[in-house]
């Protein structure tokens, strides 16, 4: 830990605290504590905090434009933060003085976190990472800018009606975000539409002009992303858009209303929702938008604050780095060609140098279909200057391509970035990217030899490994506090900012009495849980159970349908051999599925109408228990790693880049059980083969069924009478009150190839008896409790790799060159 100078002001006490919670009540609302409300409260003491925090932030911003350190700006559509207040103290140092401070006025400081909303501004995995990565580059003390949108309703809330997901605006800002600060004074004017003139300079260039367009102010709200205990603060800006003019009282005067609003209305679509529906066109317009609309902003702002310093744009890649996460931001490449060409008067060779040595690509999916593609006339019409800079850089790749590959024009077609109709974002973002990084080995290698191979071939030297990691910081610091004080109590502190000291807990793994103290941090976890999902669900579930827990996005390639397959069929055991060995198992799901994707959505009902049947089964004397935790989010995600016993990490192997859940249920001393797949591959050779549950067909084996067309579910159906069982149950009414065609449709991917996909495309039945056998070994090993409170001590000693402090380490040495605030 890298204690700094810049820290002018001292942690705040209990006394600042409370006197700091009491003035902000009497000076924002005229109320003493015992008149004001919980919410009231929490806005007094976020706003306590702040103070603090902007006394740190501005120093840093001070010594950064003292120092001109080489900085990052990391663009990603999502940024799923999680709760400010708790990270902000835990970051301090002044937790444990805000709990007293809270004591003192007669208040709990939980219940106080808990009328913080968790900003809207991420979803699943993608922004949850670069959450942590936020949060190193500040602990570890580089100069980093996280570039976003500032979504007004996220995503969705989540609501289950009937079993059914049911998507609601998300209004986390309806009682203002204390954290965050707008920055007027950094508007920037953002295009789209229109034409491109081109006219004729005296010297025999060209420039080109963009007009009848229509244009959105672009807006920052600042976020800070504290440090630990270092005085470090970075920066989140996300984007709010507003109209250049908001009513035409001209047009309306002439009774075209709907030009009258025009603008208003274009400024508020784009920062509504997270990932609007793209199933038509105006929700592929919106999206391609959304990811200009911030591109171009972070961009044009990162270059004005490269100018204060800097006369000469040629040393830019000496002093900013953009990375761009996933293909959503790649239009970055264009948009920063085209303010060197169109802004800054530089020749296409002068600008092309500067661009490819400042973009870097991280990639996050194998599959080739969540590769970003455009419609080439929804993105010329959209952005017509940014298409005419992609469709020259496309043609001069092209003949790169021919020059290395003479003659092979089939690889031409593979490779280009303009091709069949289409503009594909990562074939762009390698082209022009220094850096193209993976994010687990497995995944790395996967793209070199299968999915990218052709441009691997090309720009070997361009493709790195980079494995995604964590910040222990919310997760076990904060996330689980009884464990944290224990780990610290037993090796020191040092782990807060060095994950790698959690090997000193690998000896007392085999001492009885550190065995038991753990697990009774765990069952403490548990019932913590149990009380939540009582509260939440109205099920009662039992916390000497095995909880279960599968938590993640909803995608058929991560399988909860396997999972809740298994269920069914675990159901069907018990209810044949009513007298069988069982330990009990709580089955705990949390996942959102995306608005427009119908199986995913389906298995959300389906698992609620398992859950239905079996929670209400007295027969079976409450052994399974299904729980589906609603509006699963980063709040709540805390208290159920904490309280894990089994972690599911069951995606089709080759499919999962990394996962990232995988490790902070890792962290919190849960046993995984997984496929060979993403990080499984590296955690199962941190922990060893004897902590780990691995099952199902590797890799290789996938890949090499998919190439050869040679599996066949059906047969697996046909010849295994109690996976066939479990199938006939989704079309037979037992899970669905008669409706025999509500889960048709899973039954049909599972059974039928359709769309020109294979049936069961995701190995489900294929992996069924592996996963299923491998379950008996998971019950087997918690029957003897010490055994598994053994291997549960070793997850959490062998943590130490998966730390986010480590990946941003790598990142920094070698890709950004960053230079540490001193």
């Amino acid at each position: 830990m890298r204690k700094n100078a810049m820290q002018s002001k001292t942690m705040p006490s209990k006394d600042d605290i409370v006197k700091g919670v009491k003035e902000a009540l009497k000076n924002n609302y005229r109320k003493s504590v015992e008149e004001a409300s919980q919410q009231e409260i929490y806005q007094a003491l976020a706003l306590t905090v702040k103070e603090v925090v902007m006394d740190q932030w501005y120093n840093t911003q001070r010594e950064m434009d003292k120092q001109d350190p080489k900085v990052v700006y990391y663009m990603s559509m999502e940024f799923l933060m999680g709760r400010a207040l708790g990270n902000n103290l835990i970051n301090l140092c002044a937790y444990e003085a805000a709990q007293e401070a809270m004591k003192e006025l007669g208040l709990d400081l939980n219940e106080i976190e808990d009328q913080e909303p968790d900003p809207a501004l991420g979803n699943g995995g993608l922004g949850r990472l670069a959450a942590c990565f936020m949060d190193s580059l500040a602990t570890l003390g580089y100069g980093a800018y996280g570039c976003g949108i500032r979504y007004r309703y996220g995503m969705f809330k989540q609501r289950i009606s009937d079993g059914f997901q049911v998507e609601v605006p998300d209004n986390w800002l309806k009682d203002g975000y204390p954290f965050e600060m707008k920055r007027p004074e950094y508007c920037y004017e953002v295009k789209f539409g229109g034409n491109v003139r081109v006219d004729n300079k005296e010297d025999g260039s060209l420039t080109f002009v963009h007009e009848n367009y229509q244009s959105v102010l672009a807006v920052p709200y600042d976020m800070p992303i504290l440090g630990y205990n270092n005085g470090i603060v970075d920066t989140l800006m996300i984007w709010d858009a507003q109209p250049k003019e908001i009513f035409s009282l001209d047009s309306f005067d002439k009774g075209l209303y709907d030009k009258a609003v025009a603008q208003e209305n274009l400024a508020r679509n784009l920062v509504e929702v997270l990932y609007p529906n793209d199933n038509h066109v105006a929700g592929k317009e919106l999206r391609l938008k959304q990811q200009y609309f911030f591109v171009s902003a972070s961009i044009q702002r990162a270059l004005e604050r490269f100018h204060k310093s800097h006369d000469d744009i040629h040393l830019l890649p000496e002093k900013v780095t953009f990375q761009m996460n996933d293909t959503h931001p790649t239009v970055a490449v264009a948009e920063l060609m085209r303010i060197l060409l169109d802004e800054e008067g530089l020749t296409w060779e002068d600008a092309w140098d500067i661009t490819t040595r400042t973009v870097a690509y991280t990639n996050h999916t194998i599959m080739a279909e969540a590769l970003e593609k455009w419609p080439i006339e929804i993105f010329r019409r959209l952005l017509p200057r940014i298409y005419q800079i992609v469709d020259e850089i496309n043609r001069r790749f092209e003949q790169d391509i021919r020059d290395r590959f003479p003659g092979d024009e089939e690889k031409v077609k593979k490779m280009a970035i303009l091709y069949d109709g289409q503009v594909k974002m990562a074939h762009l973002a390698i082209a022009a990217g220094y850096s193209v990084n993976g994010v687990a080995r497995l995944h790395t290698e996967i793209l070199k030899n299968q999915e990218l191979h052709d441009f691997y071939e090309m720009f070997p030297e361009k493709f790195n490994n980079k494995t995604n990691g964590i910040t222990q910081r919310r997760f076990l610091a904060h996330g689980n506090p009884m464990l944290a004080n224990w780990v610290t109590q037993q090796i020191g502190d040092g782990w807060i900012t060095d994950l790698s000291q959690m090997e000193k807990l690998i000896p007392l793994a085999e001492k009885k009495k550190a065995r038991d103290e753990f697990a009774a941090i765990k069952r403490a976890n548990k019932v913590r849980l149990a009380e939540y999902i009582k509260k939440h669900n109205g099920i009662e579930v039992n916390p000497d159970s095995i909880f279960d827990v599968q938590v993640k996005r909803l995608h058929e390639y991560k399988r909860q349908l396997m999972n809740i397959l298994h269920v069914m069929y675990l159901y069907n055991e018990l209810l044949e051999h009513p007298d069988m060995e069982f330990i009990p198992r709580t089955f705990i799901f949390g996942a959102k599925a995306a608005a427009g994707y119908r199986n995913a959505k389906l298995s959300i009902k389906l698992i609620n109408s398992v859950a239905e049947i079996i929670n209400n089964d007295k027969s079976i004397d409450g052994k399974i228990k299904v729980v589906f935790i609603e509006d699963y989010k980063v709040s709540n995600a805390e208290m159920i790693f904490a309280a894990a016993d089994v972690s599911e990490q069951i995606s089709t192997a080759s499919k999962e880049a990394s996962g990232t859940g995988n490790m902070k249920f890792m962290l919190n001393g849960a046993v995984t059980i997984g496929t060979m797949d993403g990080a499984n591959v590296e955690m199962y050779e941190e922990v060893g083969a004897d902590n780990i549950f691995i099952f199902g067909m590797s890799s290789d084996e996938i890949i090499a069924h998919e190439k050869n067309k040679d599996y066949h579910a059906k047969d697996i159906y046909n010849n295994d009478p109690g996976i066939r069982r479990v199938l006939n149950q989704l079309v037979d009414g037992t899970y669905s009150f008669n409706d025999k065609e509500l889960f048709r449709e899973l039954y049909n991917a599972l059974l039928n190839s359709q769309d020109g996909a294979s049936a069961d495309r995701y190995f489900i039945l294929g992996d069924f008896r592996s996963y299923a056998e491998t379950q008996k070994r998971v019950a087997k090993l918690y029957a003897d409790q010490d055994a598994w409170n053994r291997v549960a001590l070793l997850n959490v000693a062998h943590v130490g790799k998966f730390s986010s402090d480590r990946t941003i380490q790598e990142y920094v040495d070698d890709i950004w060159k960053l230079d540490l605030i001193k």
